[in-house]
């Protein structure tokens, strides 16, 4: 009995030997990236702890990291699987199912269009007329119609897809989307000419939240208008973060059902997505209030050190070589989605409003 306790512990130690260097490597990134997130400039230009983790690990990943990868690798991949699902969860303790209340009927309409055309439009073209991977069409479309890299990296152990595929997904993310903040304080000058979606900074606030990529540059693209304008947005944005869940969940059934036809089966095994269900509980019990609210802010910080982290892992494991090799059809698959959001997004912002201040 001690020879086999002895030898339990040792395979213990052995793999916290094995996973630890990886596992500090992303840690170090991460902290690298949450810091400089803080800055007054990365905040005002949009840049997230998220973006600033992945382009440091992509940096390392290039260059010193061939060194490490025999002794990081196994944390590495920890920390790109397993510490990402954990941080889609906790990302649960961000939202509450108040914030549906907020942004009402309308606003929920507003999302769910927004999220299903874009998401359609992505496939239709990436896969169509591109001539893309399924996969990386579905990145794209994951990552401009919900909320960016963290969208992401949660679709992506639905797909199992390659860690290029991922982070050409991202790079459109943090192209576009940092775009975005410059170009929508330059619309509601001209939605204040126009009128096309009403003059109130609130109302601007849900088309910036409905159709701007991450989290931060919602906030960023909000602040540079108005402080109103920011909080409509952000409200916006948490309402169709939260459809993330669902979207994994139909997205698994119909991949499931697309190779069970391909394998001529009357059926596939169903790769439920479980961490979603699990994202929609904390949301539900964060929903509750029943925990302080500073341990609801300990929460969410180590939540953003989870997700940076596993975008720290995500550079690492990724090479440009593979990138260049994915070409200019991505990158061009992103600025026709960045437009649709633009120019679509608008349409059905001011259709919706339009038909809820009728059956009004």
């Amino acid at each position: 009995m001690f020879s086999l306790s002895t030898t339990g512990s040792n395979r213990f130690y052995d793999r916290c030997a094995r996973l630890l260097p990886g596992l500090l490597l992303s840690a170090i990134i991460a902290y690298a990236a949450i810091q400089l997130g803080k800055l007054d400039w990365m905040q005002t230009h949009g840049m997230s702890a998220l973006t600033l983790a992945i382009i440091v690990g992509i940096t390392l990943g290039n260059t010193t990291y061939a060194k490490l990868a025999p002794a990081c690798d196994a944390g590495v991949t920890l920390s790109k699987q397993n510490l990402l699902r954990l941080g889609i969860i906790l990302y649960g303790f961000r939202l509450t199912f108040q914030d549906i209340g907020q942004v009402g009927l309308a606003g929920i309409a507003i999302d769910a269009l927004v999220l299903t055309s874009t998401f359609g439009l992505a496939i239709l073209l990436g896969t169509k007329v591109f001539k893309l991977e399924r996969n990386s069409a579905i990145l794209i479309g994951a990552g401009s119609s919900i909320c960016g890299a963290a969208a992401v990296m949660a679709t992506e152990p639905v797909l199992k897809g390659r860690a290029e595929d991922v982070t050409v997904a991202v790079s459109t993310v943090v192209v576009f989307g940092t775009l975005a903040i410059f170009v929508y304080p330059l619309l509601y000058q001209a939605n204040l000419h126009w009128q096309l979606l009403g003059a109130t900074p609130a109302t601007f606030g849900v088309y910036i939240g409905s159709t701007v990529h991450e989290v931060a540059q919602v906030v960023a693209a909000g602040k540079s208008i108005s402080q109103d304008t920011a909080n409509a947005a952000v409200i916006a944005k948490m309402v169709r973060v939260m459809m993330l869940a669902p979207f994994l969940v139909i997205l698994s059934a119909v991949l499931a059902r697309s190779k069970g036809a391909g394998a001529s089966k009357p059926g596939a095994r169903l790769a439920i997505p479980w961490f979603a269900f699990i994202f929609i509980a904390a949301v539900a019990f964060n929903s509750m209030n029943l925990l302080p609210g500073k341990l609801v802010a300990s929460i969410t910080d180590i939540d953003t050190a989870l997700l940076a982290m596993a975008m720290a892992a995500l550079g690492l494991t990724t090479h440009l070589s593979a990138i260049r090799r994915a070409g200019f059809k991505p990158l061009l698959l992103g600025g026709l989605l960045f437009g649709w959001l633009i120019v679509g997004g608008a349409v059905i912002n001011h259709l919706v409003a339009a038909l809820f201040t009728l059956l009004a």
